[in-house]
């Protein structure tokens, strides 16, 4: 059988028309101009997102938790432990007593560091009576110079009298004995003013002896009251150290009322304590922690965007979700706002000043209070929440 004719392959036409110009504009055009479009949408969200976020009327987020104020009560003495008054998740007041420390050490110290106040004390007024006492031995030795004074006034007195008669027994000797050269007088006459001469003149050294004796007890009470008064400084002396002593010694009572007092642990506030790390008999030391409180106060701390933060002022209002009771709204306020990103306040903040860098949105914290509702007292701290702020115009 002959093979059949094999027909020539004619080359493909490339239209020219109209029609072609449509097809490679649907080819290549619509999609390079999708992609324009696409890349100015994309271009233009990233610059103006951050604007467009920032200046919306509300700012919502999920970054969100109940805070509160957990104390971890510690221990200030060591001791053992008497007796715990509260259960693990117990409500208590201000002032209730949470834990108990044997205390007999403590009051034993107590009653001695009383004793020493009362001995500072005593030792305080028998100084003061000595002190008294060093007075009226002064005022004694005064009285004395007075008294030598007087006896040197009348001593003198007495020596110039006698010093006068003296003189006129001399003369009245000389007299008598010229008279008796020439006759004109008795031997008797004579003889009675050499007596009289020497009585007068006997009489003159008493006086004096007695003036030396005056000015000798004179010096003598000047010594005494040289060294009463010495004697006095130094009680003085005596008298404020034994004061400083019982400064010391009410400082030591003091530390001895704080000690005792620190036996107890005392709830600070209204709250509820946490779960219980003592027993009953358990040697704990300065430190030890014994148990959490948590005040009954709430507030909420949302973690905003930096981004959100434009406009967002304190006094906003703010309407909190809390994960735990859905379908409810509490209402807020904006308290505070952190002064710097949350990061900062991190165990170890970041550091991008060398090494590649990635920017990262970073989130700042923001306190906001709660008003005050049934569902308020319920909240405990950490559950999650959601706030929205409304931003005031």
């Amino acid at each position: 059988m002959a093979a059949a004719p094999v027909s020539p392959v004619s080359p493909t036409r490339v239209e020219h028309g109209p029609s072609g110009l449509k097809a490679t504009w649907q080819k290549y055009g619509i999609p390079i101009l999708v992609l324009l479009l696409a890349t100015a949408v994309i271009v233009t969200l990233t610059r103006n997102w951050n604007t467009w976020e920032g200046s919306a009327s509300e700012q919502v987020t999920n970054d969100a938790f109940v805070r509160g104020d957990l104390t971890p009560l510690s221990t200030k003495v060591p001791g053992l432990v008497r007796e715990v008054k509260v259960g693990d998740y117990q409500q208590v007041h201000k002032g209730d007593v949470l834990l108990r420390l044997e205390d007999e050490d403590y009051k034993a110290q107590l009653a001695q560091a009383e004793a020493a106040v009362e001995a500072a004390k005593a030792a305080i007024v028998n100084n003061r009576r000595q002190g008294s006492l060093q007075d009226s031995r002064i005022d004694r030795a005064a009285a004395g110079i007075d008294q030598a004074n007087a006896q040197i006034a009348a001593a003198q007195a007495g020596k110039e009298a006698v010093q006068a008669d003296v003189l006129r027994t001399q003369e009245e000797r000389t007299r008598q004995e010229a008279l008796l050269n020439t006759h004109s007088t008795t031997q008797q006459k004579v003889e009675t003013a050499i007596a009289d001469e020497r009585r007068l003149a006997a009489q003159a050294a008493s006086r004096e002896a007695d003036l030396t004796q005056a000015r000798t007890f004179l010096h003598s009470n000047e010594l005494a009251v040289e060294a009463e008064k010495r004697s006095k400084s130094v009680l003085e002396s005596q008298g404020m150290q034994l004061l400083a002593d019982l400064h010391a010694k009410q400082a030591g009572l003091a530390v001895a009322q704080v000690n005792l007092g620190y036996t107890k642990i005392l709830a600070p506030a209204d709250g509820t304590v946490g779960e219980r790390q003592v027993r009953t008999g358990q040697l704990v030391s300065p430190g030890t922690q014994v148990i959490t409180f948590v005040e009954n106060t709430r507030w909420v701390q949302a973690n905003f965007r930096e981004t959100q933060l434009t406009n967002i002022r304190i006094g906003d209002t703010a309407e909190i979700r809390i994960d735990v009771y859905p379908g409810q709204v509490i209402q807020g306020k904006v308290l505070q706002i952190a002064p710097a990103s949350g990061s900062q306040f991190a165990l170890l903040p970041p550091d991008n000043a060398t090494g590649n860098f990635t920017k990262v949105v970073q989130r700042v914290p923001v306190k906001i209070s709660l008003d005050s509702s049934a569902l308020t007292s319920e909240l405990r701290p950490g559950l999650s929440a959601v706030v929205k702020v409304r931003i005031r115009k």
